[in-house]
């Protein structure tokens, strides 16, 4: 286990190499001179030239570019053009709020997707199955951000169940801040949830197919214990990558959620730098996402690996 893990190590790193050089090429590419944005509307010629001296952005891009990796690889992630504050305190404010999110809308999406899976996969209730497959369906077709709007409709406006948007810590009242996080987290959800489900009922459909299935169906075990202790346990090896490629697409997907209920995270942070064309925290804030999509990439590919030792000897 330890040399597979090992050997995913070369490829994670070269990703975000590569990932880092498009980040940092394709921001410098966008139109719009921080210098400027940094030295005010009303700043001389003068005054943007010793600030785009102060901040670096005289420097050929080479060196920029390396000056900025070097910073971030030492934990540096540098001061805010626009707000002047460290970059890491900036995302440290947003943080625990996305992570709250992003950990609610993960627990939401296993168990809608795990659910609706087993029924899709095991019912033998043809109306179950075709209502659950309409429902997947739709929580699929429906991007968030017309999911998000239509459930603020219905809970916010009409029924008056929840809050139609902000944030309320977990920590201070749970209560409160649970009714604030149920409607972005279940927006965040619903997609993956849906994604999740399909290659579940799949995967549970082709376990069933197998000779140990039958065997233990004519020995007369019961249909729980067979899907809980044989089918499921043998279905979970694709689930569990898909899992994975779904969690990073919500991280994604949080920006959008964030913005639609109000939702003071990371997501927000890098709408509002987008916006005031603070660059660095944009790079830095790419270049994050896109670390944190391989590291869930490289664990989901281990916790595959032992959960199919099969895989670990055709990559030995």
């Amino acid at each position: 286990m330890l040399r597979y893990a090992l050997r995913r190590v070369p490829s994670a790193v070269l990703v975000l190499c590569i990932a880092s050089i498009v980040v940092f090429g394709v921001l410098h590419l966008a139109p719009g001179d921080p210098a400027a944005v940094a030295a005010g509307p009303d700043a001389s010629p003068a005054t943007i030239a010793a600030v785009r001296q102060q901040l670096g952005l005289d420097a050929p891009l080479p060196q920029q570019y390396l000056t900025w990796l070097g910073g971030v690889l030492s934990g540096d992630l540098g001061n805010s053009y626009v707000r002047g504050l460290p970059i890491a305190t900036l995302i440290g404010n947003g943080l625990g709020n996305t992570v709250a999110l992003a950990v609610g809308a993960v627990v939401l999406a296993v168990l809608l997707g795990a659910g609706a899976g087993l029924v899709l996969g095991t019912s033998r209730s043809k109306r179950a199955r075709t209502v659950t497959g309409a429902l997947t369906a739709l929580a699929f077709a429906v991007p968030p951000y017309v999911s998000g709007v239509l459930m603020i409709l219905l809970f916010a406006v009409t029924v008056r169940l929840l809050p139609a948007g902000g944030h309320q810590s977990l920590l201070s009242d749970p209560v409160i801040g649970l009714q604030y996080l149920a409607m972005p987290a279940l927006t965040l959800a619903l997609p993956a949830a849906a994604v999740i489900a399909r290659f579940l009922a799949t995967s549970v459909r082709q376990v069933y197919d197998e000779e140990f299935i039958r065997t233990g169906t004519a020995k007369g075990l019961s249909e729980r214990r067979i899907v809980l202790r044989h089918a499921l346990p043998n279905a979970l090896p694709p689930v569990v990558t898909v899992l994975g490629i779904q969690i990073g697409q919500m991280l994604g997907g949080a920006i959008v959620v964030e913005a639609i209920f109000a939702w003071p995270g990371v997501g927000q942070l890098i709408v509002d730098s987008v916006k005031s064309s603070d660059l660095i925290v944009v790079q830095d804030l790419l270049l994050i996402a896109v670390g944190v999509f391989v590291v869930l990439q490289t664990l989901t590919d281990l916790v595959h690996a032992a959960i199919d030792p099969r895989l670990r000897l055709d990559r030995a």
